[in-house]
């Protein structure tokens, strides 16, 4: 059985690193591409043709469904997006990055992802993987397994 003790500790190590982390690197992110925009973009770019299911966007995003299609209705109606339905689901849409919104994705994650890298370089390549793996197990992992 855990420590309960240790888990506590473990937790409140584990969030105030990341609330740390993120107060440093959310200074990447400006008034032309929000933190939430950026996110969007990210699942979108990585797919193909710039191409992603809303609802794929929305199942990378910490925020609600209904506050996702409304992020994406604002960052289509600023020309970052397109969103047309889904062929292959009724009931979906896809969203697609427009060329604007590709190229201020790749300006800001260049600047993002080297704030990143900067600030995990206190921990070796080893400890990152182990790191990656921790925190997949943490997130996909039942409490009762």
């Amino acid at each position: 059985m855990t420590d309960r003790r240790l888990a506590i500790d473990a937790w409140e190590s584990l969030f105030r690193a990341q609330h740390a982390i993120f107060a440093e690197i959310s200074d990447d992110f400006d008034d032309t591409l929000s933190q939430e925009e950026y996110d969007v973009l990210l699942t979108v770019t990585r797919g193909e043709d710039l191409t992603a299911r809303l609802r794929d966007v929305t199942g990378n995003m910490l925020i609600s469904q209904p506050s996702v299609s409304r992020l994406v209705d604002r960052m289509t109606a600023r020309g970052l997006l397109t969103k047309c339905p889904d062929p292959h689901d009724g009931r979906g849409s896809l969203v697609r990055a427009t060329d604007e919104g590709s190229a201020l994705f790749r300006r800001i994650a260049s600047r993002h992802g080297a704030s990143i890298a900067r600030r995990m370089a206190v921990l070796s390549d080893e400890e990152l993987e182990q790191l990656r793996a921790l925190t997949a197990k943490l997130r996909h992992t039942a409490p009762d397994d």
